[in-house]
């Protein structure tokens, strides 16, 4: 009977053996992603343990075999996982994804903005697509930077798209769009600003009122041209979205969906209908096909313009006042048509 067992023994062992073996190294080095689940985007914030993230892998589904995974990552001393944004584009072994998660194998994120309102929506849109919040963009976007101080400020963040990792600190992230701006400048660019009697922080200050003026990427170089005619001239601009953009510093909940007489004295160095030549900087962020608009304006001899009611969005030109008193008394009536008094 005793050798009966030990025979038995002999036989079974090496085989339990080499099953737990067996099964050992496919907890560790097989593939358990669900292939259906790629790619997979997993952010991962400061402070998150790994229990947290096996949490989150077992919600989204994401693990063919739910056991091993967190008892190897304990076995490999992974604790606290490194904030970052990490991309699992293949069928991942336990072993190779907690190997790339201890050691922040993160992957860049592509972010995205177009033109603001002012720094803090700009805050508003990095806080969103970032880790840091909207109010450490905002503290960083409001550190002077070199040629774009005070009211320069908005021109200093081109829109764009960039690539950055995700759990960048604000203050990256600020200074790459800076630089942004700054390789925007390039000596060609320079030579046409200074064609155009501009400086760089004057063209974005003009670009922002052209954007503000009109949406439509055909409209905006004529738009661009027709106030650097009145520049030329040493007319004033007499440039609707200043005055909106004077209202809503007096005013910032009050909406102006048209511009009245009265508005139009409104005493800030906003005010182009006060004022002579531009203001102190941009209304807006200004976009680079506004910029572009600017520096590359077509040659016309406009000095007058109006809201187009027959083309929304556009404008009608005329070279004369008699010519734009037509165009505005039409814009007036389709208001008035439509109920709109402010």
């Amino acid at each position: 009977m005793k050798r009966t067992v030990i025979i038995v023994l002999s036989i079974l062992l090496p085989a339990l053996i080499a099953f737990i073996a067996y099964s050992g190294y496919n907890v560790v080095y097989q593939p358990n992603i669900h292939g259906d689940k790629l790619p997979y985007d997993l952010f991962v914030e400061e402070g998150t343990t790994v229990e947290q993230v096996y949490a989150q892998l077992l919600e989204d589904e994401l693990l063919i075999e739910k056991d091993g995974f967190l008892l190897l990552a304990r076995n490999k001393g992974l604790d606290t996982v490194k904030s970052g944004h990490y991309v699992i584009e293949n069928s991942m072994s336990n072993n190779t994804l907690i190997n790339a998660l201890k050691a922040g194998l993160q992957k860049p994120v592509q972010i995205t903005f177009t033109g603001a309102e002012n720094l803090a929506e700009l805050s508003g849109k990095l806080g969103k697509q970032l880790l840091a919040d909207s109010t450490a963009f905002y503290e960083a976007l409001n550190v002077p930077m070199e040629g774009w101080e005070g009211p320069l400020a908005l021109g200093a963040f081109l829109p764009d798209t960039y690539e950055v990792y995700w759990n960048s600190s604000a203050e990256t992230v600020v200074t790459k769009l800076y630089q942004n701006t700054i390789a925007f400048w390039t000596p060609t660019r320079m030579k046409q600003a200074e064609a155009l009697k501009l400086t760089p922080g004057e063209v974005s200050t003009l670009a922002s009122i052209v954007m503000k003026e009109s949406s439509k990427a055909t409209d905006r170089p004529l738009v661009a041209r027709l106030y650097l005619n009145r520049l030329d001239k040493q007319m004033k601009l007499q440039a609707d979205p200043t005055v909106i953009f004077a209202l809503k510093r007096l005013n910032p909940d009050e909406p102006v969906r048209r511009v009245l007489t009265r508005d139009l004295k409104v005493n800030d160095p906003y005010n182009t209908y006060v004022i002579d030549g531009l203001p102190p900087g941009p209304i807006c962020v200004p976009e680079k096909s506004a910029l572009l608009s600017v520096l590359e304006a077509p040659t016309h001899d406009y000095i007058f313009m109006c809201a187009n009611p027959d083309k929304p969005g556009y404008h009608a030109f005329a070279r004369n006042y008699a010519g734009h008193l037509i165009n505005q008394r039409r814009w007036t009536q389709y208001l008035d048509s439509r109920k709109i008094y402010r």
